[in-house]
């Protein structure tokens, strides 16, 4: 697996498909209302919107990305980095917050390779 992640328009997906000669047809695009699992491409982009549409639909994000890793465990997978900023007032979003960050742990732990773009810059963080 291959964790990526950075900030909201930095370069991620752009990065990913050159860097692993994909193309966006090897891409699941997540949604913040579909809760199925993503699956049968290559890339899942923006993992975090499907994290969203799990806390909404109020079921397990954390056991659903345990799931996730297990099933793909060849996936490159893209995260927007939600963590810093303001907390968000609304509890839904608190709680998709956190979700996040503890999926982002679970997803670099077991990544072989773990990759911060910023400024469309990337540093690698891990490399097995």
């Amino acid at each position: 697996m291959v964790l990526i992640f950075g900030g909201a328009y930095q370069g991620k997906l752009d990065y990913t498909l050159e860097r692993f000669g994909r193309s966006k047809d090897d891409v699941h695009f997540c949604n913040d209302t579909d809760t199925d699992m993503p699956k049968g491409k290559t890339v899942v982009y923006e993992i975090d919107k499907w994290m969203l549409a799990m806390i909404k639909k109020n079921a397990d994000a954390t056991e659903s990305i345990k799931q996730f890793i297990t099933e793909n465990p060849d996936a490159i997978v893209i995260c927007n980095d939600i963590s810093g900023g303001i907390v968000p007032i609304d509890a839904t979003f608190r709680k998709w917050r956190e979700a996040v960050g503890r999926a982002m742990g679970q997803l670099a732990q077991n990544s072989g390779e773990v990759v911060r773009l910023f400024c469309g810059i990337p540093t690698i963080l891990k490399s097995i």
